[in-house]
């Protein structure tokens, strides 16, 4: 009888015991039981709010939904034999595909034993008097657990804006990451679409082509480059499986986890030619790999402005109307200082006739009606649809969730009161075996998900089976060194253009009243895997062990 059969014939009161439980079942809380079950042998829960194993790919359902990263790198490296069974059908792969994948490898790997679908942790609390995590689900299910994981993701909690008059909308509200698991039927309908982050910049021209009308509000202008999406040749899917090592090697030497890395040439150093036909060509093949043309575009002020001059000019000549494409175009922040969105056909959706765009910058939302939005000039936009493309509370939010209580009962949203503290992103003082994956002061949402969570989880493992190995009862990040680490990732930060965009979410700025803490880890995932081994290699160093 599987685990997860096992807790349907519990009362929801009795209390289960295991070696590991693991929060969350998407890319990381897969691997994760994957790793201590098969690796170490360990006896391992993973709990699931969703109905389903993929995370923010459950979740994330929204019209356009597609990964930014190349899908032969969006995949699990850990396993050849899934590498060469598995058959991606585009460049980029889109929210089903991934979906499946994941159920795919489940499948594969037998996980679905070990995990308990529809159970939303409520609280996980550290009981001394044990030496165990006693961690709670809204149903009533009580795990205790000798060390808890928490794999819940860094977008995943979705940020809905307390505006004024938002529960007398009679038409239906959306949210890009709560999207119904049905599909949303847009045609003769009038909808507004608030966001043009990266997920607005997904949805908008899909939704344009099904809609009535299609209202965008923006406030911030973004920069975006375009996919060029395709299908995979059968060439390429053949190749790519006698390189498989090739792209490994590739992916684990860059600094963001994708298989290719900047050639050593300063764009401001660059003959003005030459940079131009650069630049065009790198257009051409598009995607993630446009800010990869020089290695100094978040590092030089003069070199950005080039470049972010570039994908200005492109907007202008994209968008037919001018006053529209002054309002698309980025002035405030450089290039690559938000997450960096690649489009398909987004500019060039403001050229339809059911589609515009409004300023709510200068103009804000005053309150919702029943029948729309009201601005703060009194314009009324009708809607029967409004859906919300308004992002998460990234890197720390979905972690606070979870009711967390360490040593003393001390409360880690009072810990982080001030912004996140953490030893390499992966343990917190006063939390004893607790570790965090892809967590803030990890390089996570700056590099190729599945590299970080692979090298997160990896090391968590062998960080378990060394205190296993030798009968420890605990592991704690040191007060101390939680402390320089946070230091050490804004210290880096501050050393790039990063910090030159005041209203980014990788600044927690998008949530009010969150701390403005720069979160995710920006040296380089090859640098970070480094500090890491040696902290392994060095008795993990910075832990205190007993």
């Amino acid at each position: 009888m599987s685990n997860l059969e096992k807790q349907k014939t519990k009362s929801s009161k009795e209390t289960v015991n295991y070696d590991v439980v693991v929060i969350g079942a998407g890319f990381s809380g897969l691997y994760q039981l994957y790793f201590l079950r098969e690796k170490l042998g360990l006896n391992v829960l993973v709990l699931e709010a969703a109905e389903g194993v993929g995370g923010t790919w459950y979740w994330n359902r929204y019209p356009g939904a597609r990964c930014d990263s190349e899908s032969h790198t969006y995949c699990y490296y850990f396993s050849d034999e899934i590498l060469n069974e598995w058959t991606w059908s585009e460049r980029y792969p889109s929210q089903p595909e991934i979906l499946e994948y994941l159920n795919y490898c489940a499948e594969r790997l037998d996980l679905k034993r070990d995990i308990c679908f529809n159970q939303r942790v409520s609280s996980a609390h550290w009981v001394e008097s044990l030496g165990k995590w006693r961690v709670q689900t809204k149903t009533g299910l009580e795990v205790l657990s000798k060390y808890m994981i928490t794999a819940v993701g860094c977008l995943s909690t979705a940020n809905l804006p307390q505006i004024n008059g938002l529960g007398t909308f009679s038409g239906k509200i959306y949210h890009t990451g709560q999207w119904p698991q049905k599909s949303v039927n847009f045609e003769k309908k009038s909808v507004i679409l608030v966001g043009t982050g990266s997920t607005g910049i997904q949805a908008a021209p899909v939704i344009a082509k099904a809609a009535k009308k299609l209202t965008v509000l923006q406030r911030t202008a973004n920069f975006s480059v375009p996919a060029r999406n395709a299908p995979l040749s059968d060439d390429f899917k053949k190749r790519f499986r006698n390189e498989i090592e090739f792209w490994r090697k590739e992916m684990l030497k860059s600094r963001h986890g994708h298989p290719w890395t900047a050639p050593p040439r300063k764009l401001v150093e660059t003959d003005e030619d030459e940079r131009a036909s650069i630049l065009n060509m790198a257009w051409r093949v598009g995607g993630l790999r446009f800010r990869e043309s020089f290695e100094d575009i978040l590092l030089d002020a003069h070199s950005n402005e080039i470049m972010s001059e570039f994908i200005r000019k492109k907007i202008s000549e994209l968008v037919r109307d001018p006053e529209t494409a002054e309002l698309l175009t980025p002035r405030d922040h450089p290039f690559g200082t938000k997450r960096p969105p690649i489009d398909t056909n987004y500019f060039e959706t403001y050229n339809r006739e059911n589609v515009e765009l409004v300023d709510i910058r200068s103009n804000p939302i005053r309150k919702i009606l029943s029948n729309g939005v009201e601005l703060d000039d009194n314009r009324f936009i009708g809607a029967n649809v409004i859906v919300f493309a308004t992002g998460f509370d990234a890197m720390s939010g979905s972690i606070l969730k979870l009711g967390i209580q360490g040593r003393e009962k001390t409360k880690l949203a009072d810990v982080w009161k001030e912004g996140p503290k953490t030893f390499l992103g992966l343990g917190v003082h006063g939390f004893p075996n607790m570790f965090v994956i892809t967590g803030p002061g990890s390089p996570s949402v700056l590099t190729n998900m599945p590299r970080a969570i692979e090298q997160n989880v990896e090391w968590v493992g062998d960080c378990i089976k060394y205190i296993e190995d030798r009968g420890a009862n605990t592991i704690e990040a040191d007060k101390a060194s939680c402390e320089r680490w946070t230091k050490h990732v804004t210290a880096v930060a501050a050393e790039t253009l990063l910090l030159n965009a005041n209203h980014s979410w990788y600044l927690g700025a998008n949530i009010p009243g969150k701390p403005r803490v720069f979160m995710p880890y920006s040296a380089g995932l090859n640098k970070y895997r480094a500090k890491c081994d040696n902290v392994a290699a060095n008795a993990y160093n910075g832990f205190l062990i007993n």
